[in-house]
């Protein structure tokens, strides 16, 4: 027997985990709008819809380097005091209104310092607007608990500058770290120092790897590095045959390892062909711990809930596989197993039991 699928406003209202999220790739297109007149940065189109229209068109290249050259807009507005503020409160907000209860959001400090602030100013600041955020939520009857990584970006050298900044303010709000940025050309293994830091100083990383490279790179992010998650991983595949994992692919799936995989994301980046055939569905069912994410969610034109609707109607996803992605990202989860454990206890899973009670399904 088939297993009933969600209907739409229950989808809506499934609570909702999000470790992969760019906080540069999130904002709200009224929002470069308002900040890039102030500081005078001249964007594609003034008007907010045709601005999201802009991104989404661009971030369809199939190419990843040039998805990447889309945030250009995004960060001339993130680089004072008042627009890091705006952007996180906002960022929070948003995700609240998607129905998420748990999320990670990522960040490159490095790129916010051309308006004078510090690094640690840039932490500073965006922690203080989270914070807003969540405390705003909270008063709104929808509560959200949002940590923060920090990413270093792999074609430059600061991401040992990044990583003391991680383990500085990890009692504030961080929760771990990340290496973003153009993967091609640049492995991990070349910011080998600052994850060595990390693990001396008990710091939990994930690295960005099997998005635009292949086996080599998610190797490389752990057993080199010792990340203990993959940012995508969509590339993992190159290790399955038959349905049988490698060597590699079987160390991910056995060690429950989390696989941060963004749908929408990868179709535009050119890692993936279509929603049906995204190997986060054929992962799901051989029991690799993936979990669900919009990656950047102005850029794709996307929310956790439109990720988890395009599963449901192109993968033939049902509620009990949202739930599975949902636990797997609250398991894997950069805060300590006390509080995730609560978070499903208390949140996650009730909230899929309320929601299935009180709507049709299909």
């Amino acid at each position: 027997m088939t297993a009933p699928r969600v209907d739409t406003d229950t989808l809506r209202r499934l609570p909702k985990a999000v470790l992969h999220d760019h906080l540069d790739g999130g904002l709200r297109p009224a929002t470069v709008v308002e900040l890039a007149d102030t500081v005078g940065h001249t964007l594609p189109t003034t008007d907010p819809d045709e601005l999201a229209a802009w991104y989404y068109d661009a971030a369809n290249s199939g190419d990843l380097v040039r998805y990447i050259a889309t945030f250009e807009h995004t960060l001339a507005v993130m680089q004072t005091r008042e627009g890091l503020l705006r952007t996180a409160e906002e960022y929070v907000l948003d995700l609240a209104g998607d129905g998420v209860v748990y999320g990670e959001v990522r960040y490159a400090p490095e790129l916010m310092v051309k308006g004078g602030l510090t690094p640690a100013e840039v932490v500073g600041t965006v922690q203080e607007g989270l914070a807003a955020g969540m405390a705003k939520a909270a008063a709104n009857g929808t509560p959200v608990r949002v940590g923060t990584l920090l990413c270093g970006m792999r074609m430059f050298d600061r991401s040992r500058e990044i990583a003391d900044l991680a383990v500085a303010h990890r009692d504030a709000g961080v929760v771990g770290f990340d290496i973003a940025g153009a993967e091609d050309g640049f492995p991990p293994a070349d910011h080998l120092a600052a994850f060595e830091h990390l693990r001396r100083e008990s710091v939990p990383f994930t690295i960005h790897a099997g998005e635009a490279h292949g086996l080599p790179s998610i190797h490389q992010a752990l057993q080199v590095c010792g990340a203990q998650r993959i940012g995508h991983g969509v590339r993992i595949t190159d290790d399955i045959v038959d349905g049988k994992p490698g060597r590699l692919a079987g160390w991910v799936r056995d060690r429950r390892i989390a696989l941060e995989m963004c749908p929408t994301s990868n179709l535009q980046t050119g890692a993936a062909r279509s929603i049906a055939e995204h190997p986060i569905t054929a992962l799901k069912d051989l029991g690799f711990r993936v979990t669900l994410n919009t990656d950047n969610r102005l850029v794709s034109g996307t929310t956790m809930t439109r990720e988890m609707s395009l599963l449901v109607e192109h993968a033939g996803w049902t509620v009990e596989d949202l739930r599975t992605v949902t636990v797997n990202a609250v398991k894997s989860a950069f805060i300590p197993f006390d509080e995730r454990n609560a978070l499903l206890r208390d949140v996650v899973l009730p909230g899929y039991e309320s929601a299935l009670a009180n709507s049709p399904l299909t």
